[in-house]
């Protein structure tokens, strides 16, 4: 029996890491043809689907999906692309504001599964207004660590292109800029040489609060479940944690 119950327990896994990869196929897609819908199917004139695309191939998404996803998206296939972007505010355990971003062909659809995986999983859902404010949208550029890259290269480069700061996130570094700044920080990057790993619109919190292991435990549950719904296509919070309690986290793996 305990083969089997293993053999289930491994089937049960890789059912749900496969749920997921294909929910988060379908994100991607979305956000391909919403750029597309916006800017068009021409690259060289559109850095949204540019960024769009090379965030869905980093995932493993298939090119023939890619390419079917633009030509939904820009009217090419006699498709109609209708999705809303619609915001939730919420709060997590120890008091984290949570920003939710849908992207959704169902309102209704979207603001049930919001809802039930907050109350299923400790989050209370806010008034409009009442989270948003400790929120702004910024440019939030990744770029990762080599040998041979060092913060002060980044910073060089970003500068004169609208930069705010850099910012040292162990593993690569953070640049944050204007919302609208963010094509010219990234194709300062793209001049001076240097690879990035993402960049995205996101909102940034003004002021975030530090929570324990056991509070950050929650807080990702909460959040794990959220982003479960395909409808979902960002989670932003006010959290942070210090280095010992990362070091606690990482020993959960």
């Amino acid at each position: 029996m305990s083969g089997h119950s293993k053999w289930a327990t491994t089937k049960h896994k890789k059912a749900v890491i496969d749920a997921r990869r294909a929910k988060s196929f379908a994100k991607l897609i979305k956000n391909i043809e919403v750029a597309a819908k916006i800017g068009g199917a021409d690259l060289s004139g559109n850095p949204t689907l540019v960024d769009a695309i090379q965030k869905a191939k980093k995932t493993s998404v298939p090119n023939d999906n890619i390419d079917r996803a633009v030509k939904r998206g820009a009217g090419l296939t006699g498709e109609v692309i209708d999705y809303s972007t619609i915001m939730y505010e919420g709060y997590a355990q120890g008091g984290v504001a949570l920003l939710i971003e849908c992207l959704t062909d169902n309102k209704n659809r979207a603001a049930a599964e919001v809802r039930t995986a907050m109350n299923r999983n400790g989050g209370n859902m806010a008034d409009p207004g009442s989270v948003a404010y400790n929120f702004n949208r910024k440019g939030v550029v990744s770029v990762m660590k080599t040998d041979s890259l060092t913060e002060d290269d980044v910073l060089l480069a970003v500068l004169d292109a609208g930069a705010e700061e850099v910012i040292d996130r162990g593993a690569g570094f953070e640049i944050i800029s204007e919302a609208s700044d963010l094509v010219a920080v990234r194709t300062a990057l793209q001049e001076a040489g240097i690879d990035y790993d993402s960049a995205e619109a996101e909102f940034v919190p003004n002021l975030t609060i530090e929570i324990d292991a056991e509070t950050a435990r929650k807080v990702f549950k909460l959040i794990d479940a959220l982003e479960d719904s395909e409808d979902v296509q960002n989670v932003y919070a006010n959290f942070s944690v210090s280095a010992e309690t990362q070091a606690e986290l990482d020993e959960d793996e």
